[in-house]
């Protein structure tokens, strides 16, 4: 009998990107049972020796053509360059730019489960990034922090 995955908490905070409080920038930053998941791949980099650890940052919004967010965020990219390579990426670099550094990684959907894995950094291809991960989400909570981060990033759009 094949044991159930650990079922984790998700949520997208939307939060100021930059040291310029006049830049409205902002960074979608995941989080993932209260940490944040550049503090989570930042530890594992650091414990796995790899050059350049945690030099990430969510991606930054004004940023960042992601085209619909929602369907972004649970693996269904409209933005044609994501959707041909089956992957998005979660976070980008630390200097704002996604495609400069990104953490990539698949989104399955499966019943009331939905799945982040196969997490990537495409530029370091030699890393392995095999036991990062996986992260399980109930549907319904995943589904309620996209709903939830697409408000946000839509009321900051109209300030």
């Amino acid at each position: 009998m094949p044991s159930l995955p650990l079922i984790r908490r998700v949520r997208f905070d939307l939060r100021p990107w930059g040291d310029s409080s006049s830049d409205r920038a902002r960074e979608l930053l995941p989080i993932v049972d209260n940490v944040s998941l550049v503090d989570l791949v930042s530890g594992y980099e650091h414990a796995a020796g790899f050059d350049v650890p945690g030099a990430y940052a969510g991606p930054v919004l004004d940023h960042f053509k992601f085209g619909d967010l929602t369907a972004y965020l649970i693996g269904q990219p409209d933005a044609t360059y994501w959707a041909n390579k089956g992957v998005v990426a979660l976070l980008g670099c630390d200097c704002g730019e996604v495609g400069c550094w990104p953490l990539e990684s698949q989104v399955l959907i499966e019943n009331d489960l939905v799945t982040r894995r196969g997490f990537a950094q495409p530029f370091r291809s030699q890393h392995d990034y095999g036991s990062f991960g996986p992260f399980t989400f109930r549907r319904s909570q995943y589904d309620g922090a996209v709903r939830e981060a697409a408000a946000a990033v839509s009321e900051c759009r109209d300030y």
